[in-house]
């Protein structure tokens, strides 16, 4: 993952657009401080997917050892 100032951004940017592209993760930085991630849409949503992917196997485990009680679940859903 590599770092560019907003001002190398700005003058740069389908140059770190295409880094991304290609897989590379960057970040923009003002006065030294992280403040934006450049990352391909591809990589960004494969993550997403993964974390829901792994939300609905725990909770798929905790239905199995009947340790959550669905009235309870029900109930939250019509709040």
């Amino acid at each position: 993952m590599s770092s560019v100032g907003v001002f190398e951004a700005k003058a740069k940017l389908s140059e770190l657009i295409d880094r991304a592209q290609a897989g590379k993760d960057v970040v923009i930085t003002r006065h030294g401080r992280p403040v934006a991630r450049i990352v391909a849409e591809k990589a960004a949503g494969r993550k997403d997917v993964k974390a829901a992917i792994a939300e609905i196997r725990r909770f798929r485990k905790t239905l199995r050892t009947g340790r959550v009680d669905l009235r309870a679940l029900i109930a939250e859903g019509r709040r």
